[in-house]
This record gives structure tokens, C-alpha cells and sequence, in this order.
């Protein structure tokens, strides 16, 4: 009889939740894993991230967590000052974390992240990848899985073993293909995934199928992201001693904050913002991000401090880009067949935890651990149909092992970011009250939950691959 790791999948996207749903999968021993990505490239650039200690955990798993925790930088402290003044409100000390939990807490660049677990995929046999390949369309959700892809050109696939063009077909049966420009497939598997962020593709088709509809929940929130280079800082000593530190900053003010750290090996200084939502709030829904103006985003900071204004002043003119942030409400389901989400795709969202990209790559994980427990059966109709069922199961059992969690993480991570975005009142100076009782002894929990012990410590020590392996056979067994 056949083993699960003979199981034929497919996934929508090559994000982060993309790639490392992949990579644990061929880790795990899974032989045929194809990567669909409707970019030319992964084009992963301009971004800083963190890396917190639960996602390089999976990631040291890997294999491919030491190349990147090189051009990290460790994070030892966070400084969250009041943006008008740079006055510090809190001094929170972090230099533990790696104690606590096996890993440090570190800063890094998103190219960095994206690119060694990329690199580690392609040393995987199992792994093959299709740019320009879009989803357009899903025909069937189970016994198994028939999508529609739309090629953009006729591309060549990216493989482990010799790079070989994608002629092959890469997993089950390939339909017509048109012409070389729009080349079209379809594509039968035993398991898709889709991992295409919040604009999911195979979130919609799934949902349509099931006669659902997907509800946004407005945040009312856009998000500046800029990158220094040290050499434009370099004639600023107090500049200097941001970029030479282990420091994260927080400078927070009525509806805005600016988070800044470094990255790559301290060679550039990365700074996002959280701000009201104007630019987008009469675009089209379909739109995410925006050419903005050095002014306009000059503005919106006007008030803070001077150490603020001259780090946005750096900014070249016509560099700034303006990103919608969004989040969706739970969903009712993250499963339909042998179908199923993960990361963006079902649960987005905002950045005051930093744990979107981190959760997506937990998501991989425990896909992989549920999936290698698929009950195969006979290659005939009635067989089929048993495997089907066993991996809807096991998918739904994923399902019930992160869907609570990750709406806990969701909800936390908006809950935070209006305390932190409070104008002058009572409100406001209860959490800056609560800040100053950390000061005191160190160890209180703060407002700012991505800086929190106690958050830390839910957040930091989880392993999830652990608690799959631990709650598995009780889960599955309530799946009907």
C-alpha cells in the first residue's frame, strides 16, 4: 500500500507561509510538492522583519535558520518612547529571551528570510517551482483536487535536481495550453493549499463553492515602510547609535507609532509605520498599496520628535510607498475537501506582534505533521474515496489545532495597537501608568504586548509541531 509521503500536493503561493510549508513538507519525506507562484520571482525586497524565537524554532528544524540568524541582528532591548518627545516610557530589557525559550529574539531582512528558505527548498528533490503560474480556478475540491493555472509565458520551473524546464507536468494531468503567452492547465492533485495571501485565490473559488462570503474587518490603518542605508546615517551620531545598537524602538503617538530597528548585519536601519487610513479609504477594494508623497507622510508625523523628522526626511522623494493594512473576520472554515488555507490566506494580521509571517510558517508545519498521517488506501474508487476522507480529516484536524490560536494572536495584536495609538485621557494614562510600573521592577506585563513578558512567554515557548504530535489522535478522532 502506498505512503502518505507518495501524496501528490499542490501550493498556491511562494510567500513565506508558501516556502515553508514546502520545505517542511520535503523535510518530513513528502516526494512530489509543487510551488505555484503567480510572480515572475519571489521579489522580496525593501522590508525588514522579526524572527521571533517559536519561528526559528521551526526554521533550526529546517535547517536553514543558522544562515539566517548570521545576518541578524539579536535583539537585547526595546526603548517605547512618546513620538512627540522621544521621551522613554518603558525600557524593556531582552537579553533573556534567548535563554528562556532557545532563541533569540532577532531583527532581520525579509529577502534574507525568503531567500535561505528558498535556497533550502531547492535542495529538495521533491520541491519544484512555477513562476508567473497563476490560480484561476478550482474545478473540483475532493476526492481530489482539480485546479485551473494560467501561465503568463512559457516559464521554466526551478528544481532542486537540475533546473529543467516545467514542460513536465508537475503533479497529476495537464489539460490544454493555449499559447506560449497564456499557457493554460489543469492540474489534478491529492492535496492543494493555499497559501496566496489575503487576496487568496483559492480561498475565494472555496469559498464560492461553499456559498460563504469572506467579511473584512476594517482597521482603518496604512503602514509606511522605509529602509535606510548606514551610509545615509552616517553623518548623524545619534543616528549612528540607533543602527550600532540591539534596540528596537517604539515612538507612539495619538492613531500613529513608528517601529525601528536593524537589519542586515546593521547595514540598514528599518523603520514601519502604523497611521490613519486616508489614501485608500475611497480606492478600490481590490487595492493595497499606493505611491504616496515625502510630504504627505511628512505630515502625518509632523509633531514628533526631531530624531523622527530627520529620519523621515532621508527618504528620497518619490520612494514612498503607502500599504493598506487589512484583516479579514474569522473565517468560518478554513477547509472544503481535500483543500485547505494557511497563513494570510485565512488568518491576516496586523503587525503590532509581529507573528503574521511566523504563524504562517507554523501553519507549514503542522500541515506536514498531519498530512504524514494520512490513511492511505487501494488505488480504486472506493479506495480513493477512504483517502480522501482520512485527508480532510487530517486537514481539519490542522485546522482545530491552529484556528483558536491564531484568532488569540489576531485579536491581541489589534487590541494592541489601539492602546497604543490613544490621544490624551484617562485611558492614556492608565497605560502609561502600566509602563512605568514595568520600569520599576522589570518583570510586569506592559500595554505593548509584542514587548510583554507575559505575552512573550505564551508566544515564545510554543512549539507546534510539539502539540501536534501531543493532541493529534484526540483531535482527529472528533473530526467526523
Amino acid at each position: 500500500m502506498a505512503s502518505p509521503l507518495d501524496l501528490h500536493i499542490a501550493i498556491i503561493g511562494a510567500g513565506m507561509g508558501g516556502l515553508g510549508c514546502a520545505l517542511s513538507l520535503a523535510k518530513k519525506g513528502f516526494k512530489h510538492i509543487a510551488v505555484y507562484e503567480s510572480a515572475s520571482d519571489l521579489g522580496f525586497v525593501g522590508a525588514g522583519i522579526q524572527l521571533a524565537p517559536n519561528m526559528a524554532r521551526i526554521l533550526d528544524r529546517l535547517g536553514c535558520w543558522a544562515d539566517i540568524e548570521k545576518e541578524a541582528t539579536d535583539v537585547l532591548e526595546t526603548s517605547i518612547r512618546q513620538g512627540s518627545s522621544d521621551t522613554e516610557l518603558v525600557h524593556v530589557d531582552m537579553s533573556g529571551i534567548r535563554a528562556l525559550y532557545g532563541y533569540a529574539h532577532c531583527t532581520g531582512h525579509r529577502a534574507s528570510l525568503a531567500g535561505e528558505m528558498y535556497k533550502a527548498c531547492l535542495k529538495e528533490p521533491a520541491v519544484r517551482f512555477y513562476f508567473s503560474t497563476a490560480l484561476v480556478g478550482v474545478d473540483q475540491f475532493g476526492p481530489r483536487p482539480v485546479l485551473r493555472l494560467q501561465e503568463r509565458a512559457a516559464k521554466k520551473s526551478r528544481s532542486s535536481e537540475n533546473g529543467t524546464n516545467g514542460s513536465q507536468a508537475p503533479v497529476g494531468k495537464v489539460g490544454e495550453k493555449e499559447d506560449a503567452n497564456t499557457a493554460h492547465m489543469t492540474i489534478e492533485v491529492d492535496v492543494l493549499l493555499g497559501a496566496d495571501g489575503i487576496k487568496s485565490a483559492t480561498r475565494g473559488a472555496m469559498f464560492d463553492d461553499l456559498g460563504l462570503t469572506t467579511g473584512e474587518a476594517d482597521t482603518g490603518q496604512a503602514a509606511y515602510r522605509i529602509m535606510l542605508t548606514r551610509e545615509q546615517m552616517a553623518h548623524d551620531p545619534e543616528m549612528m547609535r540607533l543602527i550600532d545598537s540591539d534596540l528596537v524602538v517604539r515612538w507612539i503617538g495619538e492613531q500613529r507609532h513608528i517601529i525601528a530597528y536593524p537589519v542586515a548585519n546593521k547595514t540598514i536601519y528599518n523603520l514601519s509605520s502604523t497611521q490613519p487610513d486616508v489614501h485608500f479609504a475611497e480606492a478600490p477594494s481590490a487595492t493595497y498599496t499606493t505611491r504616496g508623497s515625502k510630504s504627505a507622510m511628512l505630515d502625518v508625523f509632523q509633531d514628533f520628535c526631531p530624531l523622527v523628522q530627520r529620519l523621515l526626511n532621508m527618504v528620497p522623494e518619490g520612494e514612498v510607498c503607502e500599504w493598506r493594512l487589512r484583516q479579514h473576520l474569522e473565517l468560518p472554515t478554513w477547509i472544503h475537501g481535500s483543500v485547505a488555507l494557511l497563513g494570510d490566506a485565512c488568518h491576516p494580521t496586523l503587525p503590532h506582534l509581529s507573528q503574521g509571517a511566523a504563524m504562517a510558517i507554523e501553519d507549514g508545519a503542522v500541515i506536514a505533521e498531519v498530512l504524514g498521517r494520512v490513511q492511505m488506501a487501494a488505488p480504486d474508487s472506493v479506495g480513493l474515496g477512504q483517502q480522501a476522507t482520512s485527508v480532510r480529516r487530517c486537514l481539519k484536524t490542522y485546522e482545530l489545532l491552529r484556528k483558536e490560536r491564531t484568532s488569540m494572536l489576531v485579536n491581541m495584536a489589534f487590541h494592541s495597537g489601539r492602546v497604543l495609538h490613544l490621544g490624551e485621557g484617562a485611558a492614556r494614562e492608565e497605560r502609561d501608568r502600566q509602563f512605568a510600573e514595568h520600569t520599576t521592577d522589570g518583570k510586569k506585563a506592559i500595554p505593548d504586548k509584542w514587548a510583554s513578558p507575559d505575552v512573550q512567554k505564551i508566544i515564545y515557548s510554543y512549539d507546534c509541531v510539539a502539540e501536534t504530535k501531543a493532541e493529534f489522535d484526540h483531535l482527529y478522532a472528533t473530526v467526523d
